[in-house]
């Protein structure tokens, strides 16, 4: 979409096209990145920042970590519990006593739907807190300890 006109009915009609995909794509659930908006309608990275603003305040998507959007529904409510906090919800989730075998990362990344790095992060801070034993190659992290469920967990 070349740019013409005044540079906020570029980003609207950007704004406009996504808004169309995401209904078009009910199983949409990440939208496009920048770069990839910025091909397909020739535009600067302004533009779809700008475009993805206007996504944002009308509730149709919100950013997450890493610099990707996820697409909002209504009637779909989004976890916004940091990794952390949903990983030591696995222990009670999972029904896991002290001494249980915890899943290993590899599992984990493949349950949230994140990388091997990121879900390590998260069980470093776990094991920080004293929630999980320490990890060693060859050998599964255990459940130390069971998460109290009367106050939030600070990951």
């Amino acid at each position: 979409m070349p740019q013409q006109g005044s540079p906020r009915g570029t980003f609207m009609r950007v704004a406009e096209a996504v808004r169309a995909q995401i209904a078009k794509d009910p199983e949409m659930r990440e939208l496009p990145t920048l770069g990839e908006l910025m091909k397909v309608h020739k535009v600067s990275r302004g533009v779809v920042v700008r475009a993805y603003a206007v996504l944002r305040e009308e509730g149709v998507a919100e950013p997450r970590p890493g610099g990707r959007w996820r697409v909002t529904r209504p009637g779909q409510e989004a976890d916004r519990r940091s990794l952390a906090e949903r990983l030591a919800a696995v222990i009670t989730d999972d029904d896991l006593l002290v001494g249980a075998r915890f899943p290993s990362a590899t599992e984990l990344s493949a349950r949230f739907g994140v990388s091997r790095p990121t879900v390590s992060k998260a069980l470093d801070k776990l094991e920080a807190a004293g929630l999980l034993s320490e990890a060693r190659q060859g050998k599964q992290r255990t459940v130390r300890a069971l998460p109290k469920r009367t106050e939030s967990p600070k990951f």
